[in-house]
Order: structure tokens, then C-alpha cells, then sequence
């Protein structure tokens, strides 16, 4: 859900924008700030054990946004009192319950 959280909220914002994405998911900050999915492309979308890349689907279109900002990432500490990470949380939850 985090793949597509990003994404989601990416492709709200019009045009092209620098944008500065907080997030507490060490897997999505280091693709981005590491290259990963340059070699993810590069090796036809295997990862370094070889395997089809996870959630291929998701991180494709994470990356169709990310190439229309200019993206900034930042990796926050999940539930360590950073008060838009807390917001976050907050906010998932509540939609939880609506489910």
C-alpha cells in the first residue's frame, strides 16, 4: 500500500513540481536514492537474486510519477513521534475502520 500511497499522491499534484516525499519505508527511499530500479529496467525487472521484481505493476507507476517532478526523498523513522508520520498513521487508520 505504500507503492501506491506515493504514487496516489504524486499523481495529485498538477504539472511538474519539486516535491519532497517523507517516508518511513526504507525499501521505497533506498529504489530511489540507491538506483534501484535503473537496474530493475536495465535486467529486464529482475531483482539481485534474479527474481521478477515485487509489485512490478505498482513500481512502474511510481516511477511514471516520479519522472514528472522532481522528487526529493527522505526517510522519516516510522513511529518515533515525526509528526507527519504520525498523521499518516493516524489517517490510515481511520480509514480502516470506515472499511
Amino acid at each position: 500500500m505504500e507503492l501506491a500511497a506515493v504514487a496516489e499522491g504524486l499523481a495529485a499534484i498538477p504539472g511538474r513540481r519539486r516535491v519532497h516525499v517523507h517516508s518511513d519505508s526504507a525499501y521505497i527511499v533506498n529504489c530511489f536514492r540507491e538506483g534501484w530500479w535503473e537496474r530493475w529496467e536495465r535486467t529486464g525487472w529482475k531483482n539481485s537474486q534474479k527474481q521478477p521484481v515485487a509489485n512490478r505493476d505498482l513500481w512502474e507507476r511510481l516511477l511514471a510519477e516520479t519522472r514528472r517532478h522532481d522528487v526529493v526523498w527522505h526517510k522519516v523513522r516510522g513511529h518515533s513521534g515525526d509528526p507527519l508520520n504520525e498523521r499518516a498513521d493516524a489517517l490510515a487508520r481511520e480509514a480502516i475502520q470506515t472499511l
